[in-house]
């Protein structure tokens, strides 16, 4: 039996990576999925590569006109939202002393407002429906402590974890659960960008933070994208009807709470 069956998702910054994991994990477990992303033109090659039951639609999480045009646009297309996955994120680094307040908006625009304002969209969709849903967040555990580089990128995904608690205790009561998902490191085209931010703060070559990261994970490697899949699955579906306001590590035993 497929889990997610007749189910329909909307995944945020889902052209790509992690989140295009999750869409084709959700499409094999019977959901429709709304490819949602900044990158129509990748969104749209994702949902043909994924095929039957995703379609792609844009959406810029820092614009409130775009989230309300993809909302729309979904229940067009599939009658209406069962769940959300908030996955759209942008990372940087630098020491306190420099961070920028170009750089401090960005982060907080997309991680934290665009979570939050996606989230509210699609729980009006929900209510207004009357069935319920899922939504889940996308945290880190970058927001379980601070990091001296990553200070800014650290306080958004702490700020992800804080809503999650809150709306979860709020959205109960309309059938809606709130749960997130923090992952540790993930390997993806992402951490060629990342480990070059730390190469250049911390004078490394190269891949050597990759490397290091990886090695300090208890499990032994980085992550993937397709560790994190079978989470996201258990929180859209049935089996995690009496849970909500949690987030929950898939690290590789990199934090424990």
């Amino acid at each position: 039996m497929m889990r997610l069956e007749n189910k329909t998702a909307i995944i945020t910054g889902s052209a790509r990576g992690i989140g295009k994991a999750f869409a084709e994990a959700y499409v094999r477990e019977g959901a429709r999925v709304a490819i949602a992303d900044i990158d129509l033109e990748r969104a749209r090659a994702t949902a043909e590569e994924i095929g039957k039951g995703c379609i792609a639609v844009h959406l810029d999480v820092t614009r409130q006109d775009s989230i309300d045009a993809a909302v729309a646009e979904v229940e067009t297309a599939f009658g209406g939202i069962d769940i959300l996955i908030n996955n759209a994120a942008l990372f940087d680094l630098a020491p306190i002393v420099e961070i920028s307040r170009e750089s401090y908006d960005r982060l907080f625009s997309i991680n934290v407002s665009g979570t939050l304002f996606m989230l509210q969209a699609v729980a009006k969709s929900m209510i207004a429906r009357g069935q319920g849903g899922k939504i889940i967040n996308m945290a880190s555990q970058a927001g379980r402590r601070g990091e001296a580089l990553v200070g800014v990128y650290c306080a958004t995904k702490a700020a992800v974890i804080s809503l999650t608690q809150s709306a979860g205790l709020d959205l109960i009561k309309y059938g809606i659960n709130v749960n997130a998902i923090a992952p540790g490191v993930v390997d993806g085209e992402h951490w060629d960008g990342v480990d070059a931010l730390f190469a250049k703060h911390e004078n490394r070559p190269l891949g050597e933070k990759k490397r290091l990261v990886g090695e300090a994970v208890p499990f032994g490697r980085m992550g993937t994208a397709q560790d994190l899949t079978g989470m996201a699955v258990f929180l859209a579906s049935s089996d995690a009807d009496y849970i909500l306001a949690q987030t929950y590590n898939v690290d590789g035993g990199n934090w424990m709470s």
